[in-house]
């Protein structure tokens, strides 16, 4: 069974990965603020169940192959820093928006394309992904009892913590928004904010090394 400070402390963890701007949040908030509270709980759905892809692929040894395979995690820590960085360019650059800014132009999808590009923006999501290939190995431990309960075990925790946090920002989007509007200088703020976050992440990402 693991320790309950383990447990805590990657409780903690899964709750920075969760407040931190990333795609997932970006793609939830764009959508509730586009089409509303029920567009962006039908995307937190596929959200979740994106989490779920990556747990049972950690569970099944997925993840000790990547750390396993060099080029085959270069790659991933590459790809993923890259796609940050862009990310850090849109918000930070000279007419660049914040998924904050009700003024966003966005089309209309369908509750079928909502779920499935949440599911996607979840499972392509560099930030999850380096965090079960860097944290979350470092909670399993064989002397723990079965690899794979402790990895469930921890990918039930993530869920939870995740399924805690998301539901909020989806439903208080406009209202934040709102706030935002009414203060032009914070929205210039936040952006640069969110860029320098994700460019820091894109940074921590290209240094990150297998373990």
């Amino acid at each position: 069974m693991m320790p309950v400070h383990d447990l805590l402390v990657f409780a903690g963890a899964s709750l920075l990965l969760v407040l931190t701007p990333g795609p997932n949040m970006l793609y939830l908030i764009s959508r509730s603020l586009c089409q509303g509270r029920a567009a962006g709980v039908i995307s937190l759905a596929g959200v979740v169940l994106g989490f779920f892809v990556h747990m049972l692929a950690a569970s099944l040894g997925i993840t000790a192959l990547f750390m396993a395979v060099p080029l085959a995690f270069e790659v991933l820590k590459w790809a993923g820093a890259a796609y940050l960085l862009w990310m850090a360019w849109q918000a930070v650059r000279p007419g660049g928006t914040s998924p904050f800014d009700p003024t966003l132009p966005l089309p209309a999808e369908s509750p079928r394309r909502l779920f499935a590009m949440g599911l996607l923006t979840s499972i392509l999501n560099p930030k999850v992904a380096m965090f079960y290939l860097s944290i979350f190995p470092q909670f399993v431990s064989a002397a723990h009892g079965s690899v794979f309960w402790q990895s469930m075990t921890l990918g039930m925790v993530q869920i939870s913590t995740s399924f805690s946090v998301n539901p909020l920002i989806t439903l208080f989007a406009a209202h934040i928004a709102r706030w935002f509007q009414g203060n032009p200088h914070w929205l210039r703020a936040q952006k640069w904010v969110m860029g320098t976050v994700l460019a820091g992440l894109a940074v921590r990402l290209a240094l990150e090394q297998r373990r």
